[in-house]
């Protein structure tokens, strides 16, 4: 039988179970600090629930698109598994005006990675739907019913591609688009999200994450 001190020793050594974080802005928390990204949000949210988790490793940058999310995957050499791995991509594709069909192509590239990176268990993996920058102020004077629509389109294909796959799920778009009536959930640079709507998110993805560590 393990002393006391030796089995203090042993959980004191054994690593927190790993959260790797793919995306873009919104997942690297452009215009917010780093504790209010919300892959930050959701890790500390999951201790407070008693579910041990380690601060998150992030693949994001503003801008990125499908393919360069990829390409910046192949520089940085994740090494899995990791107990969570979460997805959001595909705002960048559609603000740029590229084809949704290439879309669908290049983001189940990307899922498969990511399912690989969760040791193969794609209840492990868990994809977030694509915001509606559309009712930001940044918007102002485009098309909102268009973009909204092509946001919804990007998510269709993604959320088809997702349920294939055996991944989870989080549709936080509804909850976007809070923001048209709701200045505290914009960030100060009048696109991104900001702290609040973060929080917002971490609801509703929370019970799909706890899911994916409990292994349920």
């Amino acid at each position: 039988m393990l002393s006391a001190f030796a089995a203090v020793l042993m959980l004191v050594m054994t690593p927190s179970p790993r959260f790797l974080a793919l995306g873009d802005s919104y997942t690297i928390g452009e215009s917010v600090a780093t504790a209010d990204r919300w892959p930050n949000q959701l890790a500390l949210q999951l201790r407070k629930n008693g579910i041990d988790i380690a601060y998150p490793e992030i693949i994001a940058k503003t801008g990125w698109t499908t393919d360069e999310l990829s390409s910046a995957i192949d520089a940085a050499k994740p090494h899995g598994p990791y107990a969570l791995v979460t997805l959001l991509i595909g705002v960048n594709n559609q603000y740029r005006g590229r084809d949704a069909e290439q879309y669908r192509k290049e983001f189940v590239v990307l899922l498969q990675r990511a399912i690989a990176f969760a040791g193969n268990d794609p209840k492990r993996v868990l994809v977030v739907s694509i915001p509606d920058w559309g009712v930001t102020p940044f918007a102002a004077g485009r098309d909102r019913a268009k973009i909204g629509a092509e946001i919804d389109h990007f998510n269709a294909i993604n959320a088809e591609e997702t349920k294939r796959a055996g991944a989870r799920y989080a549709d936080i778009t509804p909850v976007s688009r809070h923001a048209a009536i709701d200045a505290a959930l914009v960030a100060p640079d009048g696109l991104h999200p900001s702290a609040k709507m973060y929080a917002e998110w971490v609801r509703i993805i929370l019970p799909q994450a706890e899911a994916a560590l409990k292994g349920h």
